[in-house]
Order: structure tokens, then sequence, then C-alpha cells
């Protein structure tokens, strides 16, 4: 059997323990050890990736194989990875491990909420190891439909306007995707549905000028394009802590994920004609993000808006078209998706002994709880591209990759898109004075206590990952660039 199917049994085979069990405390015990052994299991698959790649170094994706679903339009479930859905796949299996510990202070209907955080985790981990046009949507939706549950039922604030805004956003842009994937399939011409088939044929320019916008907005929507991007902070701020975590750690990488190996890879001559377009809302995005974190109070509305910024930076280098830009653009998604784990679990943590998560509320934290407070600098630091930590080399290798293109368009674009560090540094440093600095707002805080073992936990082995980036960028960096050679001969 191909392990990869593992990410799939897994979480199935979960979700049948979480069923059986009877007490809380047992499941959430098992989901602990079973969101282990996915972790385990895909710090295996990079050795078993490395082997099959040093087997057959020229193949696009290894570990293939295909099982027909559909013999009519020829649809299978065809698997396949690369080092980029490699990376993916430990990113993802890091934040469920992480949002498993964040959830052990669960105490509503915890049966129901861990099936459906199962779910929303295979439709993720399905999504980066297929390599057919069917499968990948089907696991899309199959990662969307969990969120309006999730948050609406568990939730917090506007939740129901929140699940429902949010649900009906990303329904209109998968609906933008399936008209892009169809058209894929009947302008490739070759009855196939697999991505890597499809690569083989010239797909006629004026069909990629019809349904490269469409099959980019699709996945943009999820990637936070502006301005269809107004979903995602009302969806952070109202879904529960774990749900934040793999919302903003791993969802919204589908989004730039997709829109790599689908938009731009099937369609490159399409991503030419319209680079400009989406250059200009991409870098709207970045900037306008930002400005948008300044202005808030509320601690998940200030990483929200963040989000937005930093997924809007992956999708700004995606379209840069070229390797070093590109390359910039996976170190990011993985960059993010640790650290804004990272603070959306501090926000939880803060969140549950505060009570509240206005800035103007709170204050002299670091007093009180030390732990929490150093774990919160490290996560601001490594947003606002401190060196020595993923923010700066992942943030450095796309503007330096930008930058390479000697048109005055590009290059201005790249400035305004580097005004984004400094705004950032405003409302990161900005937060840490108010809710870590100077006297205690609350006297009822002062008696408030730090971090538990599941905090700590989960939290540590965010930054490691954080730390493990910025201290050693060759190793992600030379796995990302093998794996884009086969795009960049495209362009």
């Amino acid at each position: 059997m191909n392990f990869l199917y593992l990410f799939v049994i897994i979480p199935l085979l979960m979700m049948g323990g979480v069923v059986l069990l009877k007490s809380d405390r047992a499941i959430k015990i098992f989901m602990l050890i079973g969101s282990g052994v996915l972790l385990a299991a895909s710090l295996i698959l990079l050795p078993l990736f490395f082997e099959a790649r040093a087997l057959d170094p020229e193949a696009a994706m290894v570990m293939r194989s295909d099982i027909m679903w559909y013999e009519a339009l020829n649809i299978k479930l065809s698997l396949g990875i690369d080092g980029i859905s490699v990376l993916m796949i430990i990113l993802s299996a890091v934040i469920v491990f992480t949002g498993s510990f964040v959830s052990w202070a669960m105490t509503e209907q915890v049966k129901e909420y861990f099936l459906w955080f199962l779910l929303l985790s295979i439709g993720v981990f399905g999504f980066f190891i297929t390599v057919d046009l069917f499968s990948m949507f089907m696991f899309y939706e199959i990662a969307l439909i969990p969120m309006y549950l999730l948050i609406g039922l568990w939730g917090t604030g506007r939740k129901e306007y929140s699940a429902m805004k949010l649900t009906l956003m990303l329904m209109g842009g998968s609906a933008f995707l399936l008209l892009g994937i169809l058209g894929i399939y009947f302008s490739a011409g070759i009855n196939s549905m697999n991505i890597l088939e499809i690569a083989q044929v010239h797909i006629p320019v004026e069909a990629q000028n019809l349904f490269f916008p469409l099959t980019f907005l699709g996945f943009g929507v999820l990637g936070a394009l502006f301005p269809f991007h107004t979903w995602s902070p009302d969806g952070h701020a109202s879904a529960p802590t774990a749900v934040s975590m793999l919302h903003a750690g791993v969802l919204m990488k589908l989004g730039g994920y997709g829109c790599f190996r689908v938009a731009i890879y099937l369609m490159p001559e399409g991503a030419e004609t319209y680079t400009t377009l989406f250059l200009v809302l991409t870098g709207i995005s970045v900037i306008y993000g930002a400005f948008g974190a300044v202005v808030q109070k509320d601690l998940k509305y200030i990483n929200a808006y963040s989000s937005v910024s930093h997924c809007g930076l992956v999708l700004f280098a995606i379209l840069m078209l070229n390797q070093t830009a590109m390359n910039g653009a996976i170190l990011q998604m993985l960059s993010h998706g640790l650290m804004t784990a990272l603070f959306f679990a501090l926000i939880g943590s803060i969140y549950g002994r505060t009570h509240t998560r206005m800035i103007t509320e709170m204050g002299g934290l670091m007093k009180i709880m030390p732990f929490l407070s150093v774990c919160w600098v490290i996560a601001g630091l490594a947003s606002l591209g401190l060196p020595g930590l993923s923010g700066f080399v992942s943030e450095m290798t796309i503007f330096v990759g930008s930058f390479q293109h000697d048109d005055l368009f590009h290059r201005v674009l790249t400035i305004v898109a580097c005004a984004s560090i400094v705004i950032t540094a405003v409302y990161i440093l900005r937060v840490v004075g108010k809710i870590l600095l100077g006297p205690v707002q609350d006297k009822h805080h002062e008696a408030l206590t730090d971090a538990v073992w599941y905090e700590k936990i989960a939290a540590v082995t965010l930054i490691i990952g954080i730390a493990f980036i910025g201290l050693l960028p060759f190793l992600p960096s030379e796995i990302i660039n093998d794996s884009l050679t086969a795009v960049i001969s495209k362009l």
C-alpha cells in the first residue's frame, strides 16, 4: 500500500476511535496519541521521499499510485508528492498535533468537536497528497465544510454571522474554481484530470486566458486575495483556538498551493497575461492587511489582518514567476503557518485567563505570565522578520526574487511590499507594549496563572519549527528548489 494513504486512513481511524470512546478525557488522550502518530508519519515521509526521489530524479512527482473512481471521465484517486507537498504535509501534521494539545481545555460537545476537527484534517491532508484535479477539488471542499459548524457551534462572538460569511464566500470561490477545473479538463482534450498528464500537453492560449483568472481567483479567495479577504478576519475572530490555528496555519495555504500547483503550472501563458492585474491585488493585500492590523484592538483581529498581509505576500511572490520568489513563497507558507498558529494558541491561552482579547484592557502580563509572554515576543519577532527566525528567511527570499525583475513596475511593487515590514513592526511592538509591559490594568489579573503543560508543549513545538527554518533555511530551501524545476521549465 502507498504510504500516502496513511494521511487519510489515520484520521479516519481516529474518527472511529472518537466515536467509540465515552469519556471526554479518554477522547482527548486518544487525540493526543493519534495526532502524535500522524506527526511521526509525516516525519517518516521525508526520508521515504528522498529515497523515492533518488530512484527517479527526473520525475515531477514520486510515490505515485492511481485508483479508478469514475471511468467515463477517467477520474482517479491519483496520489503523488514532491518536496513542496512533503513540507506542507509536515506543517499540517504539526498544526493538528499542537491543535490537539490546545484543545485539552475543551468542555462542550468534545466528541462532536473532534470529529469535525478530524474531518477538516482529512480534507487538508488529502488535498496535498493528490495530483488529480477532481480529487483535489473534493478534498478542498471536505476541508471547507467543517469550518461552518466548528465556528458556528464552538466559536465566540458573532459566530453565526462569521460562519455564514466564511462559508458563502469560500463556496463562491469554489464555484469559480470548479469552472476553471472543468475548463482545464476540456481544453486539454486528453480525457484526464491528472495534473501531470495535463502538464504534458499545451492548453490553447485562448483557453488559458479564459480559465486562468477563474482558477486563480477560486484559490485566491481562500488565500485572502483582496478584495475577497473579508471572510478571513471575522472567521478567525470567532473560531475556537485550535480551529483558528488550523484555519490560518494550513487551510489558507491551500489557496497559495492551489494557485501554484494548478493555475501557474498548467496555464503559464495565462499567468503571464494576468500577472499585472493580480500583482496589484496581492500588493494591496500585503499593505492593506498590515494597516488593518495596526488599527485593531482585538488580539484575534490583529492576527487575522496580519494573516491577510502575510498570505498576500505568498500570492505576490508566486506571481513573480521566478524560482527565487517562488521558493520564498513556499518558505513563507511554512513560516506563516507556524507563527500564526503560535499566535492563535497564545491568544487562546491569554483569553482563557483574562476573558478579554482587547489590548486596552490588558497590561503587565510579563510579570504574571512570563512563559506565555516570552512566547508572544518570539512569535512577534518572527512576524516582523527578525534574523534567526523563519519570517526573515522567507520574506528576504521573496523580496530578493521579486527585485530580480528589472522593470519599474515590478520594482516599485516590491518596494511597496517591503514597506509592510515596517508596518508589521508597528503593530507587533504596539501589542507587546500594551499587553506585556507597563502596569497591570486589572487587579484581578494579578491572580492569574501561567501556561500549563499542554499549552507549553504546543508553544514549544511551534517555536522549534520557527527556529529550525530560521537557523537552517537551506534544508527546506533545497527541497523546495528541487521541486520547482518542473514549474520553472513551463515558464
